[in-house]
């Protein structure tokens, strides 16, 4: 049976008890109960102590913004990417969908393309009504530069000016762990 340790009260918890304690009225035939008592602590022994581990360190990447070029991408494969002559080898149309489901579907969508080393992918969002487009549409930025997305996410643009409902993702490559 595994046994739970206790952590000690500081003054600000025994402070709040005391607080909270003045309010209370005892019932009937019950003496008022005391603040909780210190813990005993004893010291861990070896096989308690937790080992130290080095976290990497994560690299914050630049925001991604959909047809600006990135660093880390040459002129000639920009252009290409940019121009629409990159073409994309899987598509992802997310009309229809709500939001929320959208966002899983594109978590889903770009997580298996750079599993399968793809380069280049397009996600249709839809041009949406109004000014400024549909929900989708005006959230894609937003969820590129996500934390679980935008390491996937080399760089973003649309194929064609005229067709500002479809964005294509060059994908980042898939480096071998030395």
């Amino acid at each position: 049976m595994r046994t739970q340790r206790r952590r000690a009260l500081s003054e600000h918890d025994r402070a709040t008890w005391a607080l909270y304690v003045r309010h209370v009225s005892p019932l009937a035939g019950v003496a008022m109960p005391d603040a909780p008592p210190e813990p005993v602590m004893t010291p861990l022994s070896a096989s308690q102590v937790v080992p130290s581990v080095a976290l990497p360190v994560v690299k914050r990447l630049a925001a991604l913004q959909i047809g600006h070029a990135p660093p880390g991408v040459d002129k000639a494969t920009w252009s290409r990417f940019r121009t629409g002559k990159l073409s994309a080898t899987r598509t992802l149309d997310l009309h229809g969908r709500t939001a929320q489901r959208a966002f899983f579907a594109l978590q889903d969508f770009l997580g298996s393309a750079h599993a399968e080393k793809l380069r280049c992918v397009e996600v249709i969002t839809g041009r949406g009504s109004g000014e400024t487009g549909g929900v989708i549409r005006r959230e894609f930025p937003l969820w590129l530069n996500a934390p679980e997305l935008r390491p996937l996410v080399l760089a973003a643009a649309h194929p064609h000016a005229a067709n500002p409902g479809s964005v294509r993702l060059l994908l980042r490559r898939v480096r071998p762990v030395k």
